[in-house]
């Protein structure tokens, strides 16, 4: 349960909220709709989605979002529809059409085939619709002006990319990927190898970091809870430290978290001996995020401060 207390310009809502964001606003629209729902005074999310995208956004509220960056960083989970042999401005249904070619006869196995490349480590040129930067402007909005510029291919990871399902002409790929993937240049470079060009035309992430469709609330949902009070919402929410479960645990008594969270290094017994750990006091409360020193001392990264 998030803790809360009241002030001014809303409440201190300190938690996660994984949403499953719908069709049809941006990230940054859905965000604003759960935070009043909320009334929450601190809010952001972790990766946008695309606005014709759907599925999970995690959202933080309060002190929780000192550690967002780590689920901006997280690999990615998605499901997409695609289709041959229609090519678009921006690479999905919400462009126009630049160009139309003949789909020809392929069965599943060729397909299949074609997915091959894509797989491991690959390179990726951004598509001129996306919210990179170019001389301090994103690169969508020079798109929208009509310019294109010359980006560079950045490396990404394909972990995995199956082929869901493939009717002659629109096909489904279940991809997991690294962050900083955009999966509508997979769906044309898909498309270009099997020699037709192809675009996205639905696209929905099933799945972040640790977090997986299953633990989505919908905006449906939240909506509904409102009519019944902000307690019926906070149940949705996770606990802030929940953003970091893959991460190994640590405990500490009172007395050496005292000085953890005066900005000191300490020395735990027993505690892991390298990288990033959540800490906690030995009653089980969540302090935030240590770092294991080279002298096996865990230094103070992110503290939350309740």
């Amino acid at each position: 349960m998030a803790r809360r207390r009241k002030s001014r310009g809303g409440r201190d809502v300190h938690g996660l909220l994984l949403l499953d964001k719908p069709a049809g606003i941006t990230s940054n629209e859905a965000l604003q709709r759960v935070k009043r729902l909320f009334h929450a005074r601190k809010a952001g999310h972790t990766g946008s989605l695309d606005k014709s995208a759907t599925g999970l956004l995690p959202l933080c509220f309060g002190e929780a979002t000192k550690f967002s960056s780590f689920l901006l960083d997280a690999d990615k989970h998605y499901l997409a529809n695609c289709r041959l042999g229609v090519q678009t401005s921006t690479g999905d249904a919400e462009g126009e059409v630049v160009k139309e070619q003949p789909v020809p006869e392929l069965t599943a196995a060729q397909v299949e085939a074609a997915l091959v490349p894509f797989r491991g480590d690959i390179k990726q040129v951004p598509p001129m619709h996306s919210a990179l930067k170019h001389k301090g402007k994103r690169l969508y909005e020079l798109a929208y002006q009509g310019i294109e510029v010359e980006r560079e291919a950045r490396p990404v990871t394909i972990y995995r990319l199956d082929l869901v399902d493939f009717d002659g002409r629109d096909f489904t790929i279940d991809v997991h990927c690294s962050k900083g993937t955009y999966i509508r240049t997979l769906g044309e470079d898909i498309g270009r190898e099997l020699g037709c060009g192809g675009h996205v035309v639905s696209l929905r992430r099933i799945g972040s970091g640790p977090f997986r469709e299953a633990e989505m609330v919908s905006l449906e949902d939240l909506e509904t809870r409102a009519a019944n009070g902000l307690e019926a919402l906070d149940e949705c929410l996770e606990s802030m430290d929940m953003v970091l479960r893959d991460m190994p645990r640590v405990e500490m008594t009172h007395d050496v978290a005292y000085y953890l969270q005066q900005g000191q290094a300490v020395l735990v017994p027993n505690a892991p001996t390298e990288g990033l750990l959540r800490v906690y006091s030995d009653d089980s409360e969540f302090l935030g995020v240590g770092e294991v020193l080279d002298d096996g001392r865990i230094a103070p990264r992110r503290l939350v401060n309740l």
